[in-house]
């Protein structure tokens, strides 16, 4: 049997001209799930390619004090979100949090609807879901909010025509350096618990 820890990287540079590299809060966050998993010595160690999840694996493991050499694959990656929202017409610039949330659930919901990337989408993520489930043992996958979501939705049964809907709910809760559990078994691939963040302080809770 083996189990995955798969963990949202820690906030990222929201309303700046790169957000693709983590704020201060987002390594301390990396840096105190690293505390926390101190005591675990997984067998491996996988990141998507952006900057963010790469900067929140270095962050967690240093702390956690693990010898390991990450492995990267992009198929942990999350979709262009900004791809997204430019193709729903609109600019995100200057909004606050929760005005960009919301621009951010419209936006989504009509590429779900409307985009091939969205099926594509789910499809990779089930790949690399499969192909890090083969490895056994204990392995640790720094991804994003959208990738956990979307493996939330598959394991937990969802018929196809309700996954948009399970996954929006599942994204939109997604805390940064949440951990979700997922166990491999004989009887296949189940969720074992979702958006673990006890590690976190309340000041350190972050969605976004």
């Amino acid at each position: 049997m083996g189990i995955l820890l798969l963990v949202r990287h820690g906030q990222a540079s929201f309303g700046a001209a790169d957000y693709d590299r983590l704020s201060d809060l987002g390594h301390e966050q990396a840096r105190t799930l690293g505390a926390a998993l101190a005591g675990l010595a997984p067998d491996g160690l996988t990141h998507g390619s952006l900057r963010r999840q790469v900067a929140t694996a270095a962050s967690m493991a240093g702390a956690a004090g693990w010898d390991l050499t990450p492995e990267l694959e992009p198929g942990w990656d999350e979709f262009d979100h900004l791809a997204v929202l430019a193709a729903y017409g609109e600019d995100p610039a200057g909004l606050d949090r929760r005005a960009f949330q919301e621009l951010f659930e419209r936006a989504t919901a009509h590429w779900q609807q409307s985009s091939p990337d969205w099926p594509a989408f789910l499809e990779r993520t089930r790949t690399a879901l499969e192909a890090v489930a083969a490895r056994g043992g204990t392995q640790v996958v720094v991804t994003s909010g959208g990738v956990v979501g979307a493996v939330g939705a598959a394991l937990l049964g969802t018929p196809p025509e309700a996954v948009p809907a399970v996954w929006q709910r599942l994204n939109a809760v997604v805390v940064n350096t949440s951990v979700t559990r997922v166990i491999v078994g004989s009887t296949g691939t189940r969720l074992l618990t979702f958006n673990e963040h006890e590690h976190l302080a309340r000041a350190q809770v972050t969605y976004r």
